[in-house]
């Protein structure tokens, strides 16, 4: 009787893990409140960028109770940078669930854990195996693509269907406890350095090479597939840098929708010309005293692009409608998004700030 080629992975893979796994923070010390937050800024990010966050996080929030009582302003603060905003509301909301519904401890099974906001079945089957040794897969983009090259599968990865079938297939034969743990973590670290999405994967160093139909059809070029996604919408901006006695023009974004809640540097859809520039901020109440370009710029977001025109503008009053502080107080205080990066960057510029 042939033995099912997912079974046969897992012994080798357990092993390859303990001897090439990383010294990573939240392996060093895996308690489960610190597995879910490395898990959560790791959708997106890359590792190397994630470390510096996560042990700030950390450093402030050491713990759920502090992450559930944290204003938003000082939540938005320390994850300024990393982007896809909505993941740290989704921590404080599920740690005030946390506190108040499971005595302050993640619950230890997965579906208990999707039940909280902004844990889906991957963040779920990661803490469940990792922190509880459930016998629970967590299926992403590096496993599919591990798995897939493994099986010599042609399924559409970017389908739901397909995370879903891969998940059904491994939870029937994942092991429990340590063994858990080491797999869940071995899957993600063979498809992270080795199994890897751009560039030759190193079928040399995998422990599974013997048995991956990829590497013995050389298929690992074709594999996994994947559909297209849709093209990016683009929308024009302009965005202004508003100066008024030393201070600078922010205002908040609104409670729902891309960016929501977090501060920004005032600006208009379109892009305009100088002299429409000028024309708007006079409807806007303002005086300017002179109007000139700063910089122009483009963010990237998952489904829309932004191209940015930018103009810096002194005015004789301030108006009610911004919160006008200093470049030093906005860069300790008030998160603003990378979208607006280089108009942060030229405001240090101009203020001579390191």
């Amino acid at each position: 009787m042939n033995q099912n080629p997912l079974e046969m992975m897992i012994q080798p893979l357990i092993a390859w893990y303990q001897k090439n796994k990383r010294p990573l923070p939240w392996r060093n010390d895996p308690s489960p409140y610190h597995v879910w937050i490395s898990e959560i800024m790791l959708q997106q990010t890359r590792i190397e960028a994630v470390i510096p966050y996560y042990e700030r996080f950390l450093k402030e929030l050491p713990d759920i109770k502090s992450l559930a009582e944290v204003s938003d302003d000082q939540l938005m603060k320390l994850w300024e940078g990393l982007g896809y905003y909505s993941r740290a509301r989704n921590l404080k909301k599920a740690a005030i669930a946390i506190v108040e519904h499971h005595g302050g401890k993640l619950p230890e099974t997965a579906e208990a854990l999707r039940k909280l906001s902004g844990i889906g079945d991957y963040t779920a089957g990661a803490i469940a195996s990792i922190c509880f040794g459930k016998p629970e897969p967590a299926v992403d983009g590096n496993v599919l693509r591990v798995l897939m090259r493994y099986l010599g599968r042609d399924d559409d990865i970017a389908q739901q269907s397909t995370k879903k079938s891969v998940g059904e297939m491994l939870r029937a034969v994942y092991p429990s406890g340590d063994d858990a743990k080491n797999l869940t973590q071995g899957i993600m670290e063979l498809g992270e350095a080795v199994c890897i999405p751009n560039g030759e994967a190193k079928c040399m160093l995998c422990p599974l090479a013997e048995n991956c139909v990829a590497n013995q059809k050389n298929l690992k070029d074709v594999l996994p597939v994947k559909s297209a996604k849709k093209p990016r919408k683009q929308e024009e901006k302009t965005v202004f840098l508003l100066t008024c006695r030393g201070k600078y023009a922010i205002c908040k974004r609104p409670d729902k929708g891309l960016l929501a809640k977090l501060w920004e540097f005032p600006n208009t859809e379109g892009k305009l010309s100088e002299n429409d520039a000028l024309a708007y901020l006079q409807r806007k109440g303002l005086s300017p005293i002179r109007i000139m370009p700063s910089v122009d710029a483009v963010h990237i977001f998952t489904h829309i692009e932004w191209h940015m025109t930018g103009y810096t503008a002194e005015c004789l009053q301030p108006i009610e409608i911004f919160v006008w502080k200093t470049a030093k107080e906005i860069l300790s205080d008030y998160a603003i998004p990378s979208a607006f990066r280089a108009y942060v960057a030229y405001m240090m510029q101009t203020e001579n700030l390191p």
